[in-house]
């Protein structure tokens, strides 16, 4: 295995626990290349019937299994390490955060082949781990965060101020889509002076353990923090057992609307605080005067990994002018994207597990008197049309008419499949009445992360900016679904975010404001006294 076994990681040391169990990591590539072996070598070497060292580069890594035991020791650890981790100093924390981002570079492209194994698109890999030092992790971000992490006023003898203190214990339970990615960015929370418990899935645990193990906790070691700042472990979902925990102050959830707002309701019953990063269903507005090359291209975006990403531009309002010009451009562009293993250049598509409840949002959508200008079949990883192959055609239906749009799953809901909806209102409107409908259109759909719009006019642009409230991130002429320094790369309200979303960084995020009113005794007084 070329990445090697990994324990949990409790308390500042590896553990193993007792009786331990692998969960292994097959390449994608050897799962799509031949399913079935695929699938049985994996089960045997989990099962510890057969040895790994003749499976060869079809098995990347593997990770220990977390029992019950170790998941409460991990708790305790960070419990036991929250007191002295808090009184370091503010700015060494920034320091670390700092060398955290220098690792992470210096790790990148070991990071990026293990994310390529588990099935993550190489192009995609680089952009997302070359991208957080210079997003989440840049030195804007966590310079702006520590920022707002105290104030101080004077008032004649009175000191006031207005500070940032951690929650405590912050737990991180990772999607199953992009594990070491967003556990890296909730991992910001350190810096805030809370310690974490990072639960890493077991379908995707190598290179969450990786990163935990190889990149931050180094980091943390070297730097003197105490044992349990960090606490990383690969296992079965333990929701349960932080709810139940007298140690847990936070939960970073992220998951589905329908399970993460039950979720938010049983972690405020239980005293915690729920922090949610759900689903997308992003708007991106074409007006008609946009520049459509690159609207094009940041539409596009929305395959990428075949659109299984929250944050990326589900649906399009096209304006009647253009639409008819955008759309064939969008075809044109779409054509060029291919499927293919994760390891080629160029490759954004991925194997789409739920292609069945894609096929139903498309029949649906064609019942309801939308039109398919392109794709609708399942494909081979060599292109080829296959009625059982495990790829999705990036697929564009027209949808004519604003008002009933949302009668559609596939515009109403969100999707985790390559079909992408144009949404065309009816011709005919003026500009000023089609911007309003444009606006409501936006700002009721249910979800709250991202929304985008292109237009070069400067009336319009402000129009959008005071109309819009809905959506944690707003792009305007720029990449719907890029990062960037300073700003928040996540959260929103509604089935996005849950009662309490917001778009903020997770350093903040999972601290609370705590108001200091201070009069010192002056020299007189205590002379006096």
């Amino acid at each position: 295995m070329k990445f090697g076994v990994y324990p949990a990681y409790i308390g500042g040391r590896d553990v193993m626990g007792d009786n331990a169990q692998l969960v292994h990591t097959v390449t994608v590539r050897t799962l799509v290349e031949d399913t079935f072996p695929g699938l049985e070598l994996k089960r045997d070497l989990d099962l510890g019937i057969r040895d790994p060292s003749g499976a060869g580069d079809r098995v990347a890594g593997a990770c220990v299994v977390a029992d019950d035991d170790m998941a409460a020791q991990a708790l305790r650890a960070a419990a036991e390490a929250a007191p002295r981790w808090r009184r370091v100093p503010l700015a060494d924390r920034i320091e670390i955060g700092h060398l955290i981002a220098q690792r992470l570079l210096e790790h990148r492209d070991r990071l990026v082949e293990i994310l390529v194994a588990e099935g993550t698109p190489r192009s995609a890999a680089e952009g997302m781990v070359t991208g957080i030092p210079f997003t989440s992790w840049s030195r804007e971000t966590l310079g702006f965060c520590a920022d707002q992490m105290e104030f101080r006023r004077h008032d004649g003898e009175r000191e006031m101020i207005l500070r940032r203190i951690p929650d405590g214990v912050v737990c991180i339970n990772p999607p199953q889509n992009a594990a070491a990615v967003n556990a890296l960015n909730g991992l910001t929370a350190l810096l805030a002076g809370n310690t974490m418990v990072v639960r890493a899935p077991r379908g995707v645990a190598l290179s969450c353990m990786y990163a935990m193990r190889e990149i931050v906790a180094p980091v943390l070691e070297e730097a003197g923090a105490p044992p349990g700042t960090l606490n990383a472990l690969c296992g079965p979902p333990m929701l349960d057992t932080w709810l139940a925990s007298e140690h847990v102050d936070d939960v970073l959830y992220f998951g589905g609307s329908r399970k993460g707002l039950e979720f938010e309701r049983d972690c405020i019953a239980a005293g915690k605080k729920p922090i949610l990063e759900l689903a997308g269903n992003d708007c991106c507005v074409v007006w008609h005067d946009a520049d459509l090359d690159a609207a094009v291209e940041s539409i596009s975006q929305f395959f990428l990994n075949s659109g299984q990403i929250c944050n990326v531009p589900n649906q399009v309002i096209a304006h009647p002018a253009i639409a008819d010009e955008l759309i064939e451009r969008l075809v044109v562009a779409t054509r060029k994207i291919r499927p293919g293993y994760p390891h080629e250049e160029d490759v954004v598509l991925t194997p789409v597990l739920g292609a069945d409840w894609f096929f139903g949002c498309l029949n649906e959508a064609l019942a309801k008197g939308a039109e398919l200008v392109h794709g609708g079949r399942r494909l081979e990883v060599d292109g080829t049309p296959s009625d059982t192959g495990f790829f999705v055609e990036p697929s564009i239906v027209r949808v004519d008419g604003i008002q009933g749009a949302r009668e559609l799953s596939v515009v109403r809901d969100e999707t985790f499949f390559p079909l992408l909806p144009i949404i065309v209102p009816e011709a005919g409107t003026p500009d000023d009445a089609l911007l309003e409908q444009v606006l409501d259109f936006v700002n009721t759909n249910a979800y709250g992360l991202r929304n985008s719009c292109w237009s070069t006019d400067d009336s319009m642009i402000r129009r959008f900016l005071e109309g819009v409230g809905n959506g944690g991130n707003l792009k305007i002429n720029d990449s719907h679904s890029g990062f960037v320094p300073f700003l928040p790369n996540q959260g929103g309200p509604g089935l996005t975010g849950g009662a309490f979303g917001e778009a903020s960084h997770p350093m903040l995020r999972t601290t609370r404001l705590q108001a200091v009113s201070i009069v010192r005794p002056s020299a007189d007084k205590e002379q006096g006294s």
